[in-house]
């Protein structure tokens, strides 16, 4: 088997493929986010700012920091990495705290399953995210940024690397970038395989050496965050959509999308799919917009949205916005954009197990509801993996309470979303009827 030899042995492997080749619009006009995506070389720093690089970095210096903000602000930039917070209200809070110093941190921890969108925005476009962390350490009073890397993510450690070694050599990093006497540079910390870091508080404890376990909020990272400093954490989309605001300004990029869901969103489409990928649509278009591009097939029984952390929506509710708020009226969840597709040749209590045990796995063992409660889910769905109605009965009973129990208790978002799949299948899709 090819993938266990390359597994065994990585020297053997066959090359990656391109980033771009994740990118089915490729090269198409009227892309924002992925415009530069297998257009440009990821190596070449000329090449980046021959393709209107730098240009956002030069507009945020003009306008200041407080101006920066209120930019963002205006734009209604959200959070792309699921939780959905004004990106503007994030950098406002840290900016204005009097404790020095501040910090960014960009959260490129991508482990969300079905996820692979910044994955392609790093590999593909790295010094975009290099340009985008300084706007943002310039705006919030941040001249240190973290960038923590999940660490299955070797071709993209490799090109950032390089592109910040190519920015601090042309002045572009460093402690006086681009001549303005602001100081900013860019430190990669990798992730060691644990999902659990993806979640902002647990980050911190991963940078600072600590075990990878979320914090009790409050105080909440603007006050007192990585090393008990004002931080902004920011995910790899939401930074990069930073640059289109600064260059195109906030109004033209607010009318993009809907008024409470502004600009371009990129989603992760997967599964029973002709061309999977990653596509950029402005928020508003449907999911069976969406599915159209990718080629949905002839019987679509399912799709989870939000991955593993989602919910699923049944093959006919194609009519469902792609927005926060059109997701949320809809009874699941936009999350980190992620689309995974469903025909009837896919068993759903394999699945349902799968994601349970996953789960499982990654459940930090900090706070008993979610340490206990991923345990029991998995066992019960074990035990009704073959059965359905009454025999069913009792474990989705149980499945229910450990679910409410879980949601209610656990500390952070792990937890919290660990039962959403699973009850979304049992009362959406009918998985155990």
């Amino acid at each position: 088997d090819a993938i266990a030899q390359a597994a065994a042995a990585p020297e053997t492997a066959t090359p990656e493929p391109p980033a771009a080749l994740a990118v089915p619009q490729a090269g198409q006009k009227g892309l924002i986010l992925l415009k530069r995506v297998g257009v440009v070389d990821p190596y070449s720093l000329d090449d980046y700012r021959a393709n209107g690089g730098y240009t956002a970095l030069r507009r945020a210096f003009t306008l200041g920091p407080a101006e920066v903000i209120r930019e963002v602000t205006d734009a209604g930039l959200l959070g792309r990495g699921g939780a959905a917070f004004p990106t503007g209200r994030k950098w406002q809070a840290t900016a204005t705290q009097p404790d020095h110093p501040h910090y960014l941190v960009c959260n490129a921890d991508e482990s969300e399953p079905g996820t692979f969108k910044d994955r392609v925005l790093m590999e593909g476009d790295p010094y975009s995210l290099i340009e985008a962390m300084t706007i943002a350490g310039y705006a919030t009073g941040a001249h240190h940024g973290y960038l923590y890397l999940r660490g299955e993510y070797p071709r993209a450690l490799e090109r950032l690397t390089h592109a910040i070694t190519q920015a601090r050599a042309r002045g572009l990093l460093g402690g006086n970038v681009l001549g303005q006497g602001y100081a900013f540079d860019i430190e990669i910390r990798r992730g060691a395989g644990a999902y659990i870091c993806g979640e902002e508080t647990a980050l911190f404890n991963s940078i600072e050496g600590y075990r990878g376990e979320p914090r009790s909020k409050p105080p909440f990272p603007v006050e007192k965050g990585l090393f008990g400093k004002p931080t902004a954490a920011n995910n790899v989309e939401t930074l990069v959509n930073v640059l289109p605001i600064l260059t195109m300004g906030a109004q033209a990029y607010a009318a993009i999308g809907t008024p409470k869901s502004t600009g371009p969103k990129l989603f992760c489409v997967s599964g029973n799919v002709a061309r999977p990928g990653i596509y950029e649509l402005p928020f508003g278009a449907t999911l069976g917009d969406l599915l159209e591009l990718a080629g949905k097939p002839e019987e679509l029984r399912a799709v989870l949205l939000g991955g593993a952390a989602g919910g699923f929506v049944r093959g006919d509710e194609l009519d469902i916005p792609l927005t926060f708020e059109g997701t949320r009226e809809a009874g699941t969840t936009l999350g980190s954009g992620v689309v995974l597709a469903l025909d009837g040749t896919v068993p759903l209590p394999r699945l349902l197990l799968r994601i349970a045990e996953f789960f499982r796995d990654e459940s930090c063992g900090q706070c008993v509801p979610c340490r206990v409660g991923t345990v029991r889910q998995e066992e019960a769905l074990h035990r009704i993996a073959e059965h359905t109605g009454a025999a069913a009965a009792d474990d989705i009973a149980l499945l229910r309470e450990v679910g409410r129990a879980m949601k209610d208790a656990s500390i952070c978002g792990l937890g919290q979303t660990a039962w959403n799949a699973v009850e979304s299948a049992i009362d959406r899709l009918g998985a155990y009827a």
